[in-house]
């Protein structure tokens, strides 16, 4: 499938940093992040096809439509190379570009994402698809909710809760589950130690998807990378905890621009 146009947005000045987010969610979810990071870099934060602003191409989608996606951005920008720092699906379209496009890389951020499943990771991750192909994923929201946040941050911040739901709902179902679908079948094992660029690996402790045992795992296989683990957190990090990802994530960047 040919590449299109997402929407973007871009934000301060200095070497460009390209942000990608996951399942059901926005550009926006960078925005505190990029308030911080942006006094040091470019940021450019977009929506994935049929998300948000961006166009809604026919399903199926694959991870190389995404990268590709990603790298029709980086042409019409104008950049050589970029950081980029995915989140969840983004942390694999991250290395999955580094692969493909080593040239215009130059480090990877791999935020709260998988690889190195075991059988039953990877059957209860497609089980959850298979349970929102047969129910719908109206049904299967509170679950996924009850993943994504700590109990003390959803009793305090229901209007995060309900926002990040309305962004699930918002998104055509048929997009939600075909990059549920590239998320739950991509596995990066065979070719992790392909990417060479310099990496930060991070998650949250309690993230139940994408916990420390995966990332610890996708740390050794990376030749040039850090691991930070964020104590007592779960998936939706960007939401719960910017300040505590953008401080490790700013220290890492600097050091590797």
């Amino acid at each position: 499938m040919a590449a299109i146009d997402v929407a973007y947005t871009v934000t301060g000045q200095g070497p460009p940093l390209y942000m990608v987010h996951g399942i059901g969610s926005r550009k926006s979810t960078w925005d505190a992040l990029t308030a911080e990071l942006s006094k040091h870099f470019t940021c450019v934060a977009y929506d994935l096809r049929g998300h948000g602003e961006s166009p809604i191409p026919e399903t199926p989608y694959t991870l190389d439509d995404l990268i590709e996606d990603l790298e029709a951005l980086r042409q019409r920008l104008g950049h050589t190379r970029i950081h980029i720092i995915g989140h969840s699906l983004g942390g694999m379209i991250g290395p999955g570009y580094a692969l493909t496009h080593p040239d215009h890389t130059l480090t990877v951020g791999l935020l709260s994402t998988a690889a190195g499943r075991t059988g039953d990771d990877s059957s209860r991750v497609k089980a959850v698809v298979k349970r929102m192909e047969d129910e719908g994923v109206g049904p299967v929201l509170p679950a996924l909710v009850a993943r994504w946040y700590t109990d003390e941050f959803a009793s305090a911040r229901p209007d995060a809760i309900e926002a990040r739901i309305k962004q699930v709902v918002d998104t055509p179902e048929q997009v939600f589950l075909a990059v549920f679908h590239v998320y739950a079948e991509t596995e990066m094992a065979p070719w992790l130690s392909d990417v060479t660029h310099p990496c930060l690996v991070l998650t949250g402790e309690f993230d139940p998807g994408c916990p420390p045992r995966l990332n610890e795992f996708i740390h050794s296989q990376l030749p040039e990378s850090e691991l930070v683990i964020l104590d007592g957190l779960r998936h939706s990090i960007l939401v719960e905890a910017p300040d505590r990802v953008a401080a490790p994530v700013k220290d890492f960047l600097l050091r590797h621009s």
